[in-house]
């Protein structure tokens, strides 16, 4: 039993976690809190401390011997006595009364030094404890300290530093090197890469240009920035994201509210053992000592402290749990159900072939294929302009653009005139080849084709798809290997397209051309074979199946209000591997919650054992209950340590020179068909 410690009055109320805290109904009840302060704990230990060095040194002084006593009791037993005193005020009777009646029949007795030993070791084993779950805590507590508190306007040109709360939507506010981010945005003005690790758990910066979205407590490393706000304060995704963890934290598992349910017939039964062994016996120190060693701390610490350090390490790497409940039910998963696009796939196009025809060149059709396209929205011309910044192929200016929507565009390129589009569309504009006959692509699995003819000469064509994400197959290994007997995708694609997909990373059971009603049933029909399934989407029109599995996983949540309402769990990042590390966190989350319940168990029985037959005083039962709560505290922060291995850095490196920087390792090596 411990007492909630607030150590200085004048700070916010630290976070503290759900479970053992004298001032704390471990029946499910409402908390209820008191002012400890550490100097308050030392000074009544001073007290005590000092009648024993006055008995010692003194023979004839029993009165300020006891005095003392007396007074170091009155100071360490006040926080346990309030607290107990609120409690019996509600109207419950809960586990903060018995150390409260073993520190009263203690002082009754007369062994004022007794009592105030007992609250000692009661009141510093709260303030170890705190101390040490603080450490599972620390990336929860992160986010609260992760937005800065000013931020810089921009207002008629002017700069005005302001605090980050008055922030509005639609304000411009400028970012320098070094800076927090403190509103989500857009930028306007600038370029610079910035550490989003704290949002998505990405382990490297991502470079950022005018248009793209930043978010609210990410660090921008180089470059100075103007970004237009387009959230602020609770609204922004950390804004959300803390909301979410912190309300993960207040719900149970089933398990604890099966403990709730019976903990308030645990105090009049210990009650009720005290008084046989009174009756028996009649002996005081042996009914202190049983109320002090019933106080069940490591029992009810061993799932909440478990619980703490799991939801730490998970939001650590970006993975965002709204229920500990659905982290628990991970661990029974045995069938995954992917969606493709979005999911397993990038879900945008990526230039995977370039095949120039004649005296064309690769780079020569890459300039006018991406120059003519490079005033297109088109998921195709964002490709072809993505891929000549990464391959150094200089735009020219264009003129006489003119798109044909669905169809292609065509521009005046260098003088010469580039027509750019479907075969359908080239031959509409008079352009003569045999276009298909050229391709070595089949469009059925997946592929999309542009080709090019330059003053009326077919001169080439262009491939582009959905990329798969870098780390699918490994993510698919790592699952099959953590004993995940059904790995299956289901897509609405064309068959040829999911099988590809499927087939470059490892699964083998594809359903394509559904239905989003066709993937509900899909998910049901697999949960009717007595699997636990575990669905991932992209949040947004997977929506049914996610609703569906008995745990539901959304890609890239970070700034999508979809994908993070839709789904139970959300990545706040893309990267699969985050879910073989999900199912192994989940699976040691077990173990620990497991290992502390038996210790916890054993823990009561032995020292009611011990305490009954005259084998404990209160002191050492005082001692014993503390370093009982440690031993759980200690086990289940082994969980924060999880994942280390992919944990992203959190302090910005000095950014490397560009000429130095390598390319990003998403970009794909394209040689030309004709090489």
């Amino acid at each position: 039993m411990q007492v909630t410690s607030l150590l200085n009055a004048d700070q916010e109320p630290k976070l503290h976690p759900d479970g053992c805290e004298c001032g704390t109904d471990h029946g499910g009840l409402d908390h209820s809190h008191t002012n400890v302060k550490l100097w308050q704990t030392l000074l009544g230990a001073v007290f005590i401390a000092n009648s024993f060095v006055v008995d010692l040194l003194f023979d004839r002084a029993a009165t300020v011997r006891d005095l003392s006593a007396l007074v170091g009791a009155v100071i360490l037993a006040t926080p346990i006595l309030i607290v107990a005193f609120k409690d019996l005020r509600l109207g419950r009777l809960s586990i903060n009364e018995l150390v409260a009646l073993g520190v009263l029949a203690s002082a009754a007795n007369g062994d004022f030094r007794t009592a105030g030993i007992v609250a000692f070791f009661m009141l510093l084993g709260e303030l170890i404890e705190t101390r040490t779950a603080a450490g599972a805590r620390a990336s929860i507590q992160s986010l609260v300290r992760l937005t800065p508190t000013k931020a810089r306007r921009l207002d008629a040109g002017r700069e005005e530093e302001i605090p980050a709360s008055e922030l509005k939507v639609g304000d411009t506010i400028r970012i320098r090197p070094g800076d927090n981010i403190a509103a989500d945005g857009v930028i306007t003005s600038g370029q610079a890469s910035i550490n989003q690790a704290n949002i998505t758990g990405e382990s490297l910066p991502v470079d950022k240009a005018p248009g793209d979205q930043v978010f609210a407590g990410t660090i921008n490393l180089t470059g100075a920035l103007e970004v237009k706000v387009t959230k602020a304060g609770q609204d922004t995704t950390i804004g959300r994201v803390r909301e979410l963890i912190l309300a993960a934290e207040k719900t149970k598992l089933p398990f604890m509210r099966i403990i709730d349910q019976y903990m308030g017939y645990y105090t009049p039964l210990v009650l009720v053992m005290a008084a046989l062994v009174w009756a028996f016996t009649r002996d005081l120190n042996r009914v202190i000592t049983i109320l002090i060693v019933a106080c069940p701390c490591a029992f009810i610490l061993a799932t909440p402290t478990a619980m703490v350090a799991a939801l730490s390490a998970a939001a650590r790497l970006g993975i965002l749990i709204k229920n500990i409940a659905d982290l628990e039910a991970a661990a029974r998963i045995s069938a995954f159900v992917f969606d493709k696009t979005g999911t397993l796939t990038t879900g945008r196009l990526v230039v995977s072939r370039l095949h120039p025809l004649g005296d064309t060149t690769a780079a020569d059709l890459l300039h006018v294929a991406a120059s003519a396209e490079r005033f297109s929205n088109h998921p195709t011309a964002r490709a072809l302009v993505q891929l000549a910044g990464e391959a150094g192929v200089p735009l020219a200016d264009v003129n006489d653009f003119r798109e044909t929507a669905g169809r292609g565009v065509s521009a005046t390129v260098d003088g010469r005139r580039i027509i750019i589009g479907r075969a359908a569309f080239l031959r509409d504009q008079a352009i003569a080849g045999d276009f298909l006959g050229t391709v070595d692509l089949d469009e059925t699995a997946g592929f999309s084709l542009l080709f090019v003819a330059r003053d009326g000469q077919y001169v080439g064509w262009v491939g582009l798809q959905d990329q798969t994400r870098p780390e699918a197959a490994e993510a698919i290994r790592e699952l099959q290997a953590a004993g995940i007997r059904r790995i299956a995708m289901v897509s609405g694609d064309r068959k040829p397209v999911a099988e590809r997909v499927a087939q470059e990373i490892g699964i083998t059971e594809v359903v394509a051309e559904c239905l989003p009603q066709d993937k509900v049933e899909f998910v049901k029909a697999t949960k009717a074979k007595g699997h636990r399934v575990a669905v991932i989407g992209d949040g947004v029109n997977d929506a049914p199946a996610l609703a569906a599995g008995d745990i539901s996983i959304a890609m890239g949540a970070a700034g999508s209000e979809v994908a993070i309402s839709s789904a139970t769990i959300a990545l706040m990042n893309n990267d699969l591997r985050r879910l073989p590390f999900l199912i192994k966190l989940s699976r040691m989350s077990r173990s620990v919650i497991n290992q502390n319940f038996l210790f916890g168990v054993c823990f009561i029985i032995g020292g009611l054992t011990a305490a009954v037959l005259n084998y404990l005083n209160p002191i050492v039962a005082a001692l014993m209950h503390n370093a009982g709560s440690l031993i759980v505290v200690f086990n289940s922060a082994r969980l924060v340590r999880m994942g280390e291995e992919m944990e992203p850095f959190l302090t910005a490196p000095e950014p490397e020179p560009p000429a130095a920087r390598p390319p990003a390792p998403s970009t794909p090596t394209l040689i030309p068909a004709n090489a």
